[in-house]
């Protein structure tokens, strides 16, 4: 069996949430999925927990961060092409997301980044092929 990750963030209105990730073209587990969290399917080993704070406090003695004033996470996924990483980009916008930088273009790698309706951020990439064997 793979090794699954699942990311937990701590969202401000889930329901608000859920039509964000929608909009960028995520599904969601029902199956996990209620009034207080729900799992965004990501791909077939990752998954991202989208919990209340009420719910993500149950799992942490810590305060929860304020992602929109610190950086608790950089959550960084893959694309096939650096048109799929523009789209996502403009996909997040037009979603309610906001852009925090230009895009990077290293040449044999590209990349661009949002940050989402509680300010965590997600990069998203695409690296040359051949940079990568």
């Amino acid at each position: 069996m793979s090794t699954q990750i699942f990311v937990n963030l701590p969202v401000k209105n889930l329901n608000q949430s859920i039509e964000f990730f929608t909009q960028l073209g995520f599904e969601f587990n029902s199956q996990f999925t209620d009034e207080t969290a729900t799992c965004m399917i990501v791909s077939e080993n990752i998954f991202v927990m989208l919990l209340t704070y009420e719910k993500f406090k149950t799992f942490t003695p810590k305060e929860i961060c304020d992602a929109t004033k610190s950086t608790e996470v950089l959550v960084c996924l893959s694309s096939d092409s650096r048109e799929q990483v523009d789209e996502m980009i403009r996909k997040a916008v037009a979603a309610g997301g906001t852009t925090y930088n230009e895009p990077q273009d290293h040449g044999f790698m590209y990349g661009h980044g949002f940050a989402d309706l509680d300010g965590h951020i997600w990069e998203i990439i695409y690296m040359e092929p051949s940079a990568i064997n």
